[in-house]
């Protein structure tokens, strides 16, 4: 019986669906962890990559953790993602590929529910939306569940960052705490904000580093070369960028006391969680810290509640994080093992 298709990051994927359109040049994955809570929900990402076994390994890795995200969240909806292939560096999606992708997502029935992810935006997605209902992240009137993900998930890693300061720093504020932010754009910028407002002492860094630079600027933080965030001396790391950044090479390196951040897939293999751990880092697992977007427009997907429900469920991320590093400490087991754990007997894997 074949158990991976050669792909280390198939776990059980319930569909991976590669979809082509010469007319339009679109190349498309679409790949379907679960369904076992719900339709397969998650957003879809515009991305240059290496080749195309870097691309679905991406979106296998992703998908799964929105199927835990989605179950940790405690909402009826399954783990999917999307990714469109760009077909090189800097490109830009056109019209035609995005009504493309959303024939694609059409045509698996309501089984995948797409929604912003990077390198997209309310406006491509609206784009997406005249090809099929099952679209999420789309303007709303006020008060309402929905819309761009990203300051909601910005929220609710602010709330985690402060609640794993308290765990592992032992402090009540972040007045004075140094916080390196890694990636400063919807996410990392808005968590850098609300940590300003806080007095926080900011390091910041991003790829694009004149946006990195600008926003040190206007909080008075520091702004330092990509290349170097991730080893400065802070006390906590908040990664905001793309994911894999925390490696058997990166993770001895890290001078901070804590690990907390918005992007997906920090860990670039099940064993990182486990040396981050060794290391004596608290970790927040990013599915759990960063299911703010996701409780957003999911929400918004199922017609239930208002912005104030939202609010309310990203309340409580602090409390999720919380029972995982209880668990943690009663069981020895790293951060990262026991939160996979525990979203694996929500989605009937345990």
């Amino acid at each position: 019986m074949i158990t991976d298709w050669g792909f280390p990051d198939f776990d059980d994927h319930e569909g991976v669906h590669l979809f082509s359109d010469r007319e339009s040049g679109l190349s498309a994955i679409i790949a379907i962890h679960s369904s076992k809570l719900g339709p397969a929900a998650g957003g879809v990402r515009f991305w240059h990559y290496a080749d195309h076994r870097a691309a679905i390994t991406d979106a296998l890795r992703l998908s799964r953790g929105m199927s835990y995200k989605n179950a940790m969240a405690n909402l009826p909806l399954g783990g999917g993602k999307g990714v469109i292939l760009a077909n090189q560096p800097g490109a830009t999606v056109t019209t035609a590929q995005l009504e493309a992708f959303g024939r694609a997502v059409e045509s698996l029935g309501g089984r995948y529910v797409t929604a912003e992810d990077v390198g997209m935006s309310e406006e491509r997605m609206k784009v997406v939306a005249t090809q099929t209902r099952h679209v999420s992240g789309l303007p709303v009137a006020e008060g309402g569940a929905g819309g761009d993900p990203g300051p909601i998930t910005a929220r609710g890693v602010y709330l985690g960052v402060k609640a794993a300061a308290k765990r592992g720093l032992g402090v009540d504020s972040m007045a004075g705490v140094r916080v390196a932010v890694q990636g400063v754009g919807s996410v990392g910028g808005g968590l850098a904000r609300l940590l300003a407002k806080d007095g926080a002492k900011l390091v910041l860094a991003d790829v694009n580093a004149e946006r990195a630079k600008a926003l040190a600027a206007e909080l008075g933080a520091e702004a330092v070369d990509a290349a170097d965030i991730l080893t400065r001396d802070t006390d906590l790391f908040s990664p905001n960028a793309l994911g894999a950044i925390l490696t058997e090479a990166s993770i001895p390196a890290i001078k901070a006391r804590v690990v907390a951040g918005g992007a997906n897939n920090q860990l670039a293999t099940r064993a990182d969680g486990a040396r981050l751990h060794d290391r004596g880092i608290l970790y927040a697992p990013d599915y759990v810290i960063n299911a703010g977007g996701i409780i957003n427009v999911g929400l918004e997907y199922l017609g239930q509640g208002n912005m104030a429900e939202v609010q309310g469920r990203v309340d409580k991320i602090p409390e999720r994080l919380i029972e995982v590093w209880d668990e943690s400490d009663r069981t020895g087991d790293p951060e990262s093992e026991v939160a996979d754990r525990i979203a694996q007997r929500l989605i009937g894997r345990g």
